[in-house]
């Protein structure tokens, strides 16, 4: 009986285990494990270079993360990672669970890189009815999505417009529509806010906490630390290819005694000139 009872209870617990690994893996959006990238050195006598060094990272679902670090620390790289276009020296990176080096791991994403390169003799509902081709998207359902997206950026006005007509902010906005035409549950923007001016950047903060407020998962980079420090939930502090900081914004504030900004130059080391 007592035999019984110990097997039940056994039984019950790895159950109670199986469940909380489950339920873990459900909400880990991206999952990053002992990533390093290497690539070849422009320097004399040096053969390669870690662009990024034992990166280990977990973001959950419906979180904004904001990847932070200086010029050169290994942010696009890991991006480029994620996103099937650069192959790791060593460790794993999974998103909703599968090896990003699967195509399908890509399904669910959105992506805006730093720089945007449209044909610019396309207007925005051409460029948008071109991309949802390629994701498959039936004829009703892009229509609606492209009225959707268009929408949420406000480019409404602007659809018939020459890409090469739009102001910068306008072209970045015109990119957001463009990784939002599959309905992404997980968006990857880097630097969406790069060369925009205020009423750019606050168009496309608005547009990252409406995406926050539908439950989908943001990852960007960006240099902006006074909206990141707004807009995000956690961030982390990459440099010189190490994660040097990472956590929930208020918490770091408190820790540091001091705004995002602050505590970016101490992290990376930097010293004001005397």
């Amino acid at each position: 009986m007592k035999a019984k009872v110990k097997a039940g209870a056994l039984r019950s617990s790895l159950a109670q285990t199986r469940r909380r690994i489950y339920f873990t893996n459900v909400n880990t959006v991206l999952e990053i494990t002992d990533l390093s990238v290497e690539y070849p050195s422009r320097e004399k006598g040096v053969g390669k270079k870690l662009a990024v060094n034992g990166l280990n990272l977990k973001i959950q679902a419906g979180e904004v993360f904001g990847f932070l670090g200086p010029n050169g620390a290994g942010k696009t790289t890991t991006m480029n990672v994620l996103l099937g276009f650069v192959n790791a020296k060593s460790g794993s990176a999974s998103i909703f669970g599968v090896d990003v080096r699967q195509p399908i791991a890509r399904q669910r994403i959105g992506y805006l890189p730093e720089l945007t390169y449209y044909y610019k003799f396309l207007n925005t509902e051409e460029l948008l009815r071109f991309y949802g081709t390629i994701f498959r998207i039936p004829g009703p359902e892009l229509e609606r999505r492209i009225d959707s997206v268009l929408k949420l950026v406000g480019l409404e006005h602007a659809r018939k417009r020459l890409i090469k007509t739009y102001s910068k902010g306008m072209q970045q906005r015109a990119g957001l529509a463009q990784a939002l035409i599959n309905n992404p549950d997980l968006l990857i923007l880097d630097e969406p806010t790069s060369g925009l001016d205020p009423v750019g950047r606050m168009k496309v903060r608005e547009i990252i906490e409406r995406l926050k407020g539908e439950g989908k998962t943001v990852f960007f980079s960006s240099h902006e630390l006074g909206e990141v420090e707004t807009v995000c939930d956690r961030v982390g502090i990459l440099n010189q290819g190490q994660l040097k900081v990472e956590g929930r914004v208020e918490d770091l504030v408190k820790q540091y005694q001091c705004h995002l900004e602050q505590i970016f130059l101490k992290i990376i080391g930097y010293e004001a000139a005397s």
